[in-house]
């Protein structure tokens, strides 16, 4: 059997795997907070036949070796953290983190998540929470009549009263961490820590290299379309010309047997 068959095979499962890769990058285009996907490729095994440096004749050593590649597979994703473009609200709960940092949710099973998604809103019990109903860590409760609510850059948030008199009720930290890439995605615009992302360190922001939060504003995704199309059209044209390897080796094999027949 050809060894081309099974090469350009790994070719059109790569691309169809990059393919699904940029779709749900598309697809989350307006989704708050959204960080692309990246897919990263590696190519696989090689059959050596004459290995480089190898002595050909005597006292003569091959300048190159002879090979043949197996193909290749995607060996990992990885979320792009580059900023978002800050979408303009006007939204008292509505914020955008400028810089690196990620706003805490507390997650029903107790654990503390993670989520560039600053659309908050207020429960019942007065507590500002996520589009879920999670509610922000550490827990900023606002309660009473109040007319006005600011968040400060720093986290600080305040809320006025119908009198006019102000008070601070609350900061909200952000956390950060030393390899964003290798956290988690759980679907709801959150993350999870893992092994690969390194321990989260929470902090006040606009210090220590954490971002600064802006009120009134969510952060878009970055996701670009015409890059994102640029690469659909790469992905596509790399399936087809795999696609059209399988069909030239088969069409050899083909000739082949009725030389034999």
């Amino acid at each position: 059997m050809m060894k081309a068959l099974y090469t350009s095979a790994t070719g059109m499962k790569a691309h169809q795997f990059l393919l699904d890769v940029i779709s749900n990058n598309l697809a989350n285009v307006n989704t708050t907070g959204y960080k692309r996907v990246q897919a990263n490729f590696q190519d696989l095994l090689y059959d050596k036949f004459v290995a480089a440096g190898s002595e050909s004749s005597q006292g003569i050593e091959t300048p190159t070796g002879l090979q043949v590649g197996s193909g290749v597979r995607v060996v990992s994703t990885n979320k792009v953290f580059t900023q978002g473009a800050p979408e303009n609200t006007g939204r008292s709960l509505d914020l955008a983190i400028q810089g690196k940092g990620f706003f805490q949710i507390t997650h029903p099973d107790g654990t503390v998540v993670y989520t560039r998604d600053g659309t908050f809103n207020l429960n019942s019990a007065g507590e500002i929470v996520n589009a879920e109903g999670l509610k922000l860590e550490p827990t900023v409760s606002i309660t009473g009549d109040v007319t006005n609510i600011s968040i400060g850059s720093d986290g600080t948030v305040s809320t006025q009263d119908a009198n006019g008199s102000s008070q601070s009720i609350g900061t909200i930290t952000l956390a950060t961490f030393p390899n964003p890439a290798g956290l988690e995605s759980m679907g709801k615009n959150l993350f999870r820590e893992t092994t690969a992302s390194g321990t989260a360190t929470t902090g006040t922001p606009g210090q220590t290299g954490i971002g600064e939060i802006i009120q009134g504003f969510r952060e878009s995704s970055n996701v670009e379309v015409v890059t994102e199309l640029v690469n659909l059209i790469i992905a596509q044209r790399a399936y087809e010309t795999s696609s059209r390897a399988i069909k030239a080796s088969d069409d050899m094999l083909q000739t082949t047997n009725r030389i034999t027949a």
